[in-house]
């Protein structure tokens, strides 16, 4: 196989910043052209730094176009007549505006995919919808951190990344069923969408998500961080028969079943720190592991790339992670991520 598996399919993206260009660059990674249509001045994430920018417009191509302007506009037409899908994250009132919306590019192409990506929805107005305000804002950050402390963001952008990739499967799903039309993903529904046990037990029996100490599971036991003699370890018995081969491994008798387990929580989770406590993290890891027991020590970013170097890629001048996706038989030819404009004359 020599072509990817999403060769032959074009993609125009009007994105700014993470979600909507993540989005598009898992479908470039898989062979899709995408075509990143910039202002004059360029995707703001380019000033952010050229790492940045390359993290997540690898292997696109880039034409600058004043969409407020009538030649930007005509351009836009011509684009869309020749592509199978539009991505933009903008405010709902720009991607209107700008006449990025089906209903007003279908006279060029009425097969055209149209993805908004936004904050709140595309029929909900312009509120502010950063990362972080939509993690505050749907229960992510109530639901992460020490209860003794305040609520915590995770160290990353979940719900952009989150969101990205969800947009990303709406256009493929709307490009099999052979059909244009608009597709409308939020940063919120999708947020919400993950925290879909949480939110089921709230919504079914009107129970309450709280945070537990190290992150503990909510219906497993043990499964959170524990200190160890050297470092914290990631334990997640999910089922008994983990939990036999792990208490065979620590030394550790009883609380045979998970109802056990959960209704003798903080007798079960005394018993198991003390016996972690008498190895490291790395050491437990390398014992568990080869039983089948799902455990890790926690690692810095620098250390897990150091330990998957399969996942590290050149593009360009640019070592970035891969795709996660792996296509047997197939591998992805990973391009550096275009200078503004470089396209302007090459785009068809």
């Amino acid at each position: 196989m020599n072509a990817g598996p999403l060769a032959g399919i074009r993609v125009l993206e009007v994105g700014t910043m993470l979600a909507g260009p993540y989005a598009t660059m898992m479908l470039a990674d898989l062979g899709a052209e995408v075509v990143k249509l910039e202002p004059p001045g360029g995707d703001i994430s380019r000033k952010v730094g050229d790492y940045y920018f390359a993290s997540l417009n690898r292997g696109k191509r880039s034409v600058c176009l004043d969409l407020t302007s009538d030649t930007g506009q005509r351009r836009l037409g011509e684009l869309a007549a020749d592509s199978h899908a539009l991505l933009v994250n903008l405010k709902p009132s720009v991607i209107r505006k700008l006449g990025l919306t089906y209903e007003a590019l279908r006279r060029h192409n009425d097969r055209l995919v149209c993805v908004a990506l936004t904050g709140f929805g595309l029929d909900n107005g312009d509120d502010p919808a950063f990362d972080y305000v939509v993690q505050a804002s749907t229960g992510v950050a109530a639901l992460t951190g020490d209860p003794a402390g305040p609520p915590t963001l995770p160290g990353y952008s979940s719900a952009d990344n989150s969101t990205g990739l969800t947009a990303a499967l709406g256009l493929l799903a709307q490009i099999v069923s052979g059909k244009g039309g608009q597709i409308d993903v939020s940063l919120r529904d999708v947020m919400l969408s993950q925290l879909n046990y949480h939110a089921a037990a709230y919504l079914d029996n009107g129970v309450e998500p709280q945070r537990r100490p190290h992150g503990a599971h909510s219906y497993y036991v043990p499964a959170q961080l524990f200190p160890t003699a050297q470092g914290y370890l990631a334990l997640f018995i999910t089922h008994d028969g983990f939990w036999k081969l792990f208490a065979g491994e620590a030394g550790l008798a009883g609380f045979e079943t998970m109802a056990e387990r959960v209704s003798s929580r903080e007798a079960v989770l005394g018993l198991v720190t003390a016996a972690l406590a008498t190895d490291t993290a790395q050491s437990w890891e390398a014992r568990l592991r080869p039983l089948g027991v799902p455990a890790a020590a926690v690692r810095t970013l620098s250390q897990a790339l150091d330990a998957t170097p399969e996942m590290v890629v050149r593009a360009g001048e640019h070592r970035l992670v891969g795709s996660p996706v792996r296509v047997v038989g197939w591998t992805p030819a990973y391009r550096p991520p275009p200078k503004l404009g470089e396209h302007d004359g090459t785009a068809a």
